[in-house]
């Protein structure tokens, strides 16, 4: 069997192979993981005659050692293909992971976090694989259906709150300028704010600039205005089949009002509008079935698994680090890497 592998780092050849892939997101191009700070973007690239497997990552420095661990930009990344990663041969499986593990230690890479996209069969891949680890549930909205339909199963009392939200004067719009993203940015630190977030989900303004303004994508910011007040919005990510609020937020004051319930009505809209087949609303924070889930569940009833990939490839070095960063006290902690946790 004739096949290569190598390390991508540049933007030109990375988004080369994203573009010839049967199905991706911006999560997966070179792009978006050049926002991250962390570390450095890498594209792992295993390639036959006929398709590749690709693997975007952040090559993160760990602190006070030599050594490196790999993980995926925030949201729905994994590996993917030009073909249907169902359909790959057990041995092409078995010689890609075998490859993946000679790139981590050629890049002195002691673990890798890789949080997988439901939509894209990648658990095919690592069938079978111990480090392969079921992470609750996410939900979405099947756009094929007619809005009649999909509204039918809303929660009856979302549904009659999101019809007296439709009579009331507010202004849904495409927000574009840079005004218009401070503001949504503000909001979203406040409701950041509001339930104690991790300093990670803290995004700066910059941030959500890049990502509304990089020609290669064709995400949107979604706002909802009570007159000429913010009241509500969305950062949506646009795909092949997918629509997705990526991140959302809502005015403190106009939290009883709950607008959001008619952003996720109008965003099924503009899915349907732009020929989408899914509207991904996600999950809960960290998998768990918390208050955001059952927000979302109030909307649909279609869930699917989300599986994580966490992998040590070094278990001794693994152990020292975990020891050293005193996270082995907490012994019921998922958190992944463990060493990284961050202090309560």
């Amino acid at each position: 069997m004739n096949y290569a592998d190598f390390t991508i780092r540049s933007k030109k050849e990375w988004d080369g192979y994203i573009e010839k892939t049967l199905m991706h997101e911006f999560f997966h191009t070179w792009y978006y993981h050049s926002l991250n700070t962390e570390g450095e973007p890498l594209l792992f690239v295993y390639e036959e005659t006929d398709f590749f497997i690709a693997m975007p990552l952040i090559k993160r420095p760990i602190k006070n050692s030599l050594y490196y661990d790999l993980t995926s930009a925030y949201g729905y990344c994994g590996p993917i293909s030009n073909i249907d990663l169902g359909k790959l041969p057990e041995i092409t499986k078995s010689i890609f992971k075998s490859e993946f593990v000679n790139f981590m230690r050629q890049e002195n890479a002691v673990c890798v976090f890789s949080r997988l996209h439901p939509f894209l069969n990648q658990c095919c891949i690592f069938q079978h694989d111990s480090y392969l680890k079921e992470n609750g549930t996410t939900l979405y909205l099947d756009l094929s259906l007619s809005l009649e339909e999909q509204r039918s199963k809303y929660d009856k009392r979302v549904a009659r709150q999101i019809r007296k939200l439709r009579k009331r004067a507010y202004i849904i719009k495409e927000g574009d300028s840079p005004e218009e993203i401070r503001k949504f940015t503000e909001m979203y630190h406040k409701n950041m704010d509001r339930v104690n977030a991790s300093k990670a989900y803290y995004f700066d303004e910059k941030y959500f600039a890049d990502i509304l303004n990089v020609h290669e994508s064709k995400n949107k910011l979604l706002l909802i205005y009570d007159g000429s007040e913010l009241i509500c919005g969305a950062l949506l990510f646009l795909s092949n089949n997918i629509i997705r609020n990526h991140l959302s937020a809502t005015s403190p004051k106009y939290l009883k009002e709950s607008p959001s319930k008619l952003l996720v009505d109008e965003i099924s809209i503009i899915g349907r509008r732009l020929g989408k087949k899914i509207f991904h609303l996600g999950g809960g924070v960290g998998g768990r079935e918390d208050s955001l889930f059952k927000f979302k569940r109030l909307f649909t009833d279609l869930k699917i698994r989300d599986w994580i990939w966490c992998y040590i490839n070094d278990t001794v070095v693994y152990k020292d680090l975990v020891l050293k960063s005193g996270a082995i006290t907490n012994s019921e902690s998922n958190y992944f890497p463990r060493y990284r946790q961050p202090p309560k």
